[in-house]
């Protein structure tokens, strides 16, 4: 808490708008007590610059990916104002129609009413019209409209005036309720070479299209050859964009087949699209209503049915009202009921879920009170098969095998429209499966470099930050479901577990030094601790994983600080150390000062003698360096670890003191062991002790029993080995 206040503190003055550098670091100069200080402080200062490049990374980032989400947003506007454009010239177009029909009725009408005062009624006024109607049909391009039975019957009648002009199309006219609804030429293509193939007539008829080619060489009433005949529910229509001479084109899609043909202009292409894709339509509808009709009846049968079998019997209870079914009918014939499976088809193929979710939460709504109503089970049965591709769309794009770039917001979008459909165990589930997949992933291609610590700490900041942004949006996404936060602590606990396999055989199987151990265990718990921001806390997962290994690095480095001790212990002249240079003696100085032997100018003498051995200095050395790296890797659980092999080290160095001091004949050189000694047992070992329980919390018992008990040499004068 004081450090993120220091830090806060710092940040708000450097970000002061009258801040000045040279002042700033005259005054610190001025303030600090040495270049620890100085140190420490520009260590502030890189960490505050790291973390607002770091910042200013993200803000570079979510700027970037909004910048995406809003392109793609406008490209939505866009294509549905063309949309929205395309459906307002449609609609024009049919008003148009309609007012040109209704005027060209009532101007009909007029002149029968005016030929009916002036004329009277002969038996050859109809073969007249039916002749006049028949030359007004034969045109080029005749649209016709969905009127009374009396136009449905013109147009029948104009359907076999046409047809007699086509070979081979007799047994067409036998299917009843067929009309003409479009006709006209039309040039077919070859579907690679755009090249011109033949002249053909089409008749689009209200069930089905027909395709004639045109025999330039006859004369008389024939003028067609019956060619193909497609029903409206078995080909698709594709318009072709104009490029170079390839113009006013559209496609007819039948598997496996492809027709391509041409039209005389784009206003006539234009009429073509848009009354085929009105026919097929209207085909939809008419047959659902069928559908609708015979079910319907089909209800109403069987109820009449139960209800004469259904004896009469009397209420059991004289209280009991009967049910309102006015209350709870609701009206299924509506547009958006009709149209609703189909609609959730184009949303799926579309891949807009959201749009999809909202039909299937409108549709709950208004059906809520009406479970019982004829015709809703099967409005369901309809509906739920469109849920179940849904949610197995929606499955895919949260499979591992889906691309795992983006991070974990790439999954909000299919994650959430589960939640809405009921499916909060399957999204949690799934999410966790991905971003289990991703951190695999990242991990897998993280590049090996030759440093280890810059591994590691490329692999911390990968793992750790993808794990935050993981909690962060699982937190968002499942906010509303306590229930699910336990499968993401349990996920997060198999993650730590592929960290730490990664780690561990980067760090331990190579066999580093115990420094470099030292340092990458302390990055993991640094980024490890930060995890605590969110409430996620897996230090102890993370100590608990890693336990065996760093007990081994103790042991390990432990014997070979032992090992070198021994030899030199075996190779100990009991000589003062000559460091040659000024420089060498200052530089050791230094490194004792570091290790916290603050005194350690007592035991220097003239130009650049040191009054110790070789050894003892060594041993030093070695020892203050293992616990210092000791401390960095300490947890609870390496309690006993770090005093044991401390307590083994410092056993070897008092044995060699001891054995010495006792064996050794020469009065100088006992002088020199004793200083030795109380270099040892007065300077080092309470240093050992002092900086152990600083870094421990708890006082080394141990320790101070070993540098207590061996005041008290026992020797068997007989031999020349000692005991402590």
């Amino acid at each position: 808490m004081a450090a993120a206040d220091v830090a806060s503190r710092l940040r708000r003055q450097l970000e002061a708008p009258r801040f000045e550098p040279a002042q700033y670091v005259k005054q610190l100069s001025q303030q600090s007590d040495g270049d620890r200080d100085l140190q420490e402080h520009r260590h502030k200062i890189q960490s505050l610059a790291d973390e607002t490049a770091q910042n200013l990374k993200k803000n570079v980032y979510k700027n970037y990916r909004q910048f995406i989400e809003t392109a793609r947003e406008i490209s939505y506007l866009e294509s549905e104002m063309y949309q929205l454009s395309h459906i307002l010239t449609e609609q024009k177009g049919i008003m148009d129609g309609l007012t040109q029909m209704l005027l060209a009725a009532d101007k009909e009408q007029q002149q029968h009413q005016g030929l009916r005062q002036l004329q009277p009624p002969l038996g050859s006024g109809g073969g007249a019209s039916s002749s006049s109607v028949t030359s007004s049909s034969t045109s080029s391009s005749e649209a016709f409209l969905i009127l009374p039975r009396e136009a449905e019957e013109h147009k029948q009648r104009t359907l076999t005036t046409l047809l007699e002009k086509v070979e081979g199309c007799q047994d067409i006219l036998q299917t009843p309720g067929r009309y003409l609804v479009y006709n006209g030429d039309l040039l077919e293509c070859d579907a690679e070479s755009a090249a011109q193939v033949q002249r053909v007539h089409t008749f689009l008829m209200n069930d089905c299209l027909l395709v004639a080619s045109w025999l330039p060489s006859r004369r008389g009433a024939v003028r067609y050859r019956y060619d193909a005949l497609y029903p409206l529910d078995s080909f698709a229509v594709v318009n072709v964009k104009d490029n170079g001479p390839m113009r006013d084109m559209f496609k007819i899609l039948m598997f496996p087949d492809t027709r391509v043909f041409q039209a005389e202009n784009a206003k006539v292409k234009k009429e073509w699209l848009e009354i085929l894709d009105q026919t097929k339509k209207n085909k939809v509808l008419t047959e659902r209503l069928e559908v609708e009709k015979e079910e319907a009846k089909a209800r109403l049968l069987l109820a009449e049915e139960e209800k004469q079998q259904r004896p009469l019997s009397p209420k059991t209870n004289p209280f009991e009202e009967e049910p309102d079914p006015a209350m709870e009918l609701v009206d299924l014939s509506l547009e958006w009921i009709q149209e609703l499976p189909e609609d959730l088809d184009v949303c799926i193929a579309q891949r807009d879920f959201e749009g999809a979710v909202d039909l299937l939460d409108k549709l709950s709504e208004y059906l809520s009170g009406a479970a019982g109503q004829p015709g809703v089970r099967q409005l369901r049965s309809r509906v739920d098969q469109r849920v179940r591709r849904l949610t197995d769309v929606l499955v895919y794009e949260l499979s591992p095998g889906r691309s795992l770039r983006g991070g974990p917001r790439a999954t909000r979008r299919a994650v959430s429209q589960l939640i809405r459909l009921g499916q909060s165990t399957k999204a949690c589930e799934l999410f966790l499966k991905n971003r289990a997949a991703a951190v695999q992933t990242a991990i897998r291609q993280l590049r090996i470099e030759g440093a280890t610590l810059l591994y590691i700490h490329k692999l911390c900041n990968i793992f750790f930050t993808g794990l935050l942004d993981t909690a962060k949006e699982f937190e968002m996404d499942f906010a509303g479901d306590s229930g699910c936060y336990s499968a993401f602590v349990v996920w997060s606990r198999s993650a730590t577990r592929l960290f730490v396999d990664a780690f561990s055989k980067q760090v331990f199987d190579s066999k580093e030094s115990l420094s470099t151990t030292a340092e990458c265990v302390e990055v993991a718990k640094e980024h490890c601790s930060k995890l605590s921001e969110i409430g996620l806390d897996l230090t102890f997962t993370l100590q608990a994983l890693l336990v065996k290994d760093i007990k081994a690095a103790l042991h390990s480095y432990k014997g070979i600080i032992m090992e070198a001790t021994k030899h030199r212990n075996s190779e100990e002249m009991w000589r003062k150390m000559n460091l040659m240079t000024p420089e060498a003696l200052a530089k050791l100085k230094e490194e004792m000062k570091a290790s916290g032997i603050t005194n350690f100018d007592q035991y220097t003498g003239d130009d650049c003698w040191v009054n110790l051995s070789y050894t003892i200095v060594a041993f030093t050395k070695q020892l203050m360096a293992f616990l210092e790296e000791g401390l960095k890797l300490y947890f609870p659980e390496l309690h006993m670890v770090l005093l044991e092999s401390l307590r083994e080290i410092i056993l070897v160095a008092v044995q060699h003191v001891d054995y010495s001091l006792r064996c050794e004949q020469d009065p100088e050189k006992k002088i020199f062991i004793r200083e030795n000694v109380s270099f040892l047992y007065e300077t080092v070992l309470p240093v050992v002790e002092r900086r152990f329980e600083e870094g421990v919390g708890t006082p080394a018992k141990q320790l101070q029993e070993l540098r207590n008990g061996s005041r008290i040499i026992r020797v068997n004068p007989e031999s020349t080995n000692s005991f402590v």
